[in-house]
């Protein structure tokens, strides 16, 4: 069975859209764990292309060992101790990743923590990146980068909500996983999906202004 595959749900609460972990009961479930979070970040690169702003996202490479295999992802990882900072992070992790430097980069904003169901406190960093941009791909870590536009992806006829096969009914309905349709090819679902709606919740309460 394929995230495609699952089953959709019509009564869904549309509040469970902007969430801020995998899990039903949010940060709370983290907070006994301290200790096991890792800090990660990832960047939220904002193109601007035929007049419009796209979102640019990654596939991950094929790899039996991470669990994230070959879904789409924002470009980010790990912080590393000689980090700074989150954007730090997000940054060096896209020059590792795709090959764009910080100086094609303007950040605009950090967004909230996002925490992922293997314990990683993720913040993504919104920044704007120069288009064209020459990406030179880590192919070991990353299939291939495209775009999708703004207005496609906060539009509610792209998405679906679906349950989890083993979560039972009434907290699938609080909880579902967003599953995005198929665009370019590929399948926009799961945290990223999750933080990609947390960023047109910014948009909406004003916290993300996008320059005209």
């Amino acid at each position: 069975m394929t995230v495609k595959d699952l089953p959709i749900l019509h009564n869904a609460d549309s509040r469970g859209l902007h969430r801020d972990a995998d899990t039903e009961d949010g940060v709370s479930a983290y907070v006994n764990n301290i200790a096991k979070q890792r800090q990660a970040a990832v960047l939220m690169p904002l193109v601007k292309t035929a007049n419009q702003w796209h979102l640019l996202f990654i596939r991950r490479a094929t790899n039996e060992d991470d669990r994230h295999s070959g879904q789409v992802a924002f470009p980010g990882g790990a912080t590393e101790e000689s980090d700074a900072s989150a954007t730090a992070t997000a940054l060096r992790e896209t020059t590792e990743e795709i090959g764009v430097t910080p100086d094609r980069i303007k950040v605009i904003a950090e967004l909230g923590h996002y925490y992922t169901i293997s314990h990683y406190r993720v913040t993504p960093v919104v920044g704007i990146m120069q288009w064209p941009s020459n990406l030179n791909l880590e192919t070991s870590e990353v299939a291939r980068a495209f775009l999708i536009p703004l207005c496609w992806l906060n539009n509610p006829d792209n998405y679906t909500l679906r349950a989890r096969s083993e979560m039972d009914k009434q907290s699938a309905l609080r909880h579902p996983i967003i599953v995005y349709n198929e665009f370019d090819g590929e399948t926009l679902w799961g945290a990223t999906a999750r933080m990609t709606m947390n960023f047109f919740k910014a948009m909406d309460d004003n916290e993300l202004l996008l320059p005209a």
